[in-house]
Order: C-alpha cells, then structure tokens, then sequence
C-alpha cells in the first residue's frame, strides 16, 4: 500500500474513533475498529483488556525493538462544545471531534507508519505498534499493563501533538498530600498552636523553595501547592490543615529524590507521595532516532506536560501531528494536512533510522 492511500485511510480510520465513545475506562468500541484495521490488513495483532498491540510481520529477538505508542481514550467533553463532540466533521481543513487532536491523529499516523513497514524485511529494528488505554487518567489497565507483556523495548516514539517536533524530554509527576497538624481548640479561647496559621508559614516555604538542579532541556522542577482545606465551622479551631502539592519533575531527579528531599526539609508534619511512578523521560542526544529527527528539520525541545512516555524505561521522544494547546478544548480539531505530514514524517523518519 503506497502513503497516499495510508492517508486516506487513516483519516478515515480517525472519523470512526471520533465517532465512537471511548472515555478512558471506556475504550471497548475503538479497541475494535483498530482491531478491524488489523484484520482488514492481514496484521496478527494481540488484544489484552482495550489495547491492541502488534509486531512486524518479521520480527526477530536478536534485533533491538522500536515502539510506536499513542492512546485512544479520551477526556469527557467540556460544556463549552457548540459542535457535538462525536460527529466527525472536516470544515474548512479541519477534522473536529473529540479526541481528533489528543491523540487520534497521532495514534492514526502510528498505526498507518507500522501498517507501512509491517511487511519489510532486513529492517534493523524491530517495530511494535500499541493503541493503549487510560492514558489520560494514567490508569494501570494501559501501557503500564501492557510493558510486561510485549516484547523488550529498546526506545519509543510516543505519539502526543507536537506540531511533529521532537520532544526529547518530558517532566515526571509526582503528587504529595501534606498534613500541618496543631491543636483544635473553641475559637473564643486562646490557642498559639492554631494549625492554619502554622500553615501560613508553611505555604510561604513552598513558594520558595527551589530545587537546585535545573535541567538544560527541562529548566526547573516545578512545585506548586494546588488545593488547601481546613475547618468544618466558623468557631473550632482544626486539628489540622490538609495540603496538595503538584511537582514536575525534570531529568536531574528521580521521583525518590525529590521525595525524599521533600520528606526531609518541607516545614510540614507529614507529607507523602500518592505514586512515584510517573518518571520523567528523555533521549540521549546521540540517539540514531533523534539524529534521524533533526536530519530531517524538526526541532527539539522539553515537555512540560505528562503522557505515556511516563511509564516508560527507556529512552523515548514524544512526536506527533496536531498542537497541544487545542488538547482538552471545546471544538477539537486536528488539520487533515497535519495527519497526512505526520504519516509522511513518521516514514521519513524510521527510514533513516531503521533501514
């Protein structure tokens, strides 16, 4: 099959995802029109739970393999769509419908780039095509599921919107619940332990505080506190004020170090980690792959949000049509030219890199 014809139909292939509900924990109906894409095109393919995986038609285990990875859940749609978010509609260049941009038109170029190369021979890698779930709720039935059981997995291409630039690195999360305890007391009688005061000192700490190490590509870890509450009337003083503290991780630090940073200097009584497990991710600036990538014009930079690449433990680049700013927004949109550069550029690019 030549590229103009993968375009077309992966375009096609993107209307019908868009067009059939896949909340994250919800992903059955598009599990099966990609299993469909697989049968239609003679792809011995794996289904376990809503992902669909598949190697090339000669793979072999003394070769190093290459992931191509995107999701096909989405976010539910915001109350600001003026346009139904599961019609499939191109106007104007434009394909909308919810889940167009994050991250059908990546996951539809993925998989017409793996359709492409399925069938080669002599490649020198091999090529592993997974469409996951849950990835927008960083859920355990998705890639985290799915790395035991496909084969080892040399590097990866993470499909996210990035204009088809190259993310070659992207911040870790972890997120920590903080507890600032004192003595509950009536409001009328004195109390020099009131708990959200002690808090007070403890916000002005977070806000600035600095983690030293700051990252080429990543710049700064990035803390913020993000929700507080105390207090169930107007005349108790709490026994203790609960905190939310979100920390972007950049690749100087591990998530344990930041942890353990955090457990031992943050003026609080408790504070612990909800997951360590969303790491940040890179490439190594001498990867054949991101060597391939800047051959062909694309330019490089850090990610500041989160996706897949997380759970990955090797190295990776987050690459794929469509912008991140339109992820999330009302009347999603993802340009047809945009899937069909993207398809073009993912072949460009293994063919450097692999052949």
């Amino acid at each position: 099959m030549n590229i103009s014809e993968l375009q077309e139909k992966a375009i096609e292939l993107l209307k019908n995802l868009i067009q059939t509900q896949s909340f994250s924990k919800e992903e059955e109906g598009t599990a099966a029109i990609l299993e469909s894409w697989m049968n239609d095109h003679d792809i011995v393919y794996e289904r376990n739970s809503n992902n669909v995986w598949a190697k090339n038609k000669f793979f072999d285990d003394s070769k190093p393999s290459l992931l191509l990875n995107s999701h096909h859940d989405t976010v539910k749609p915001n109350s600001a769509y003026t346009r139904d978010p599961f019609t499939a509609e191109i106007a104007d260049g434009k394909l909308f419908g919810l889940g167009s941009n994050d991250a059908g038109g990546c996951l539809v170029s993925l998989l017409a780039t793996f359709t492409f190369f399925y069938n080669q021979e002599d490649l020198e890698y091999n090529i592993i095509f997974a469409g996951t779930a849950e990835e927008e709720i960083n859920g355990k039935n998705g890639i985290a599921m799915m790395l035991p059981i496909m084969p080892h997995i040399d590097v990866a291409i993470v499909g996210e919107p990035t204009l088809m630039n190259l993310a070659i690195a992207e911040k870790g999360l972890v997120v920590f619940d903080a507890k600032v305890i004192g003595t509950p007391s009536h409001a009328a009688h004195p109390n020099d332990d009131n708990c959200i005061y002690k808090s007070a000192k403890a916000l002005q700490w977070f806000e600035g505080f600095k983690f030293p190490k700051i990252s080429e590509v990543l710049g700064e870890v990035k803390l913020t506190v993000t929700q507080i509450k105390a207090g169930t009337q107007h005349n108790v003083v709490p026994a203790d004020v609960d905190l939310v503290i979100d920390v972007r991780v950049n690749d100087c630090y591990t998530n344990e170090e930041v942890s353990n940073i955090l457990q031992n200097e943050a003026p609080v009584d408790e504070i612990v980690p909800r997951s360590l497990r969303l790491n940040s991710s890179s490439i190594p600036k001498d990867h054949e792959l991101l060597k391939a990538g800047i051959s062909l014009g694309m330019e490089t930079y850090g990610s500041p949000t989160l996706s897949d690449q997380a759970m990955l433990k090797c190295p990776s680049l987050k690459l794929g049509p469509g912008d991140s700013t339109r992820s999330h927004s009302a009347n999603e949109f993802i340009y047809v030219n945009e899937i069909e550069e993207g398809i073009e550029k993912y072949i460009k690019l293994l063919e450097k890199a692999i052949k």
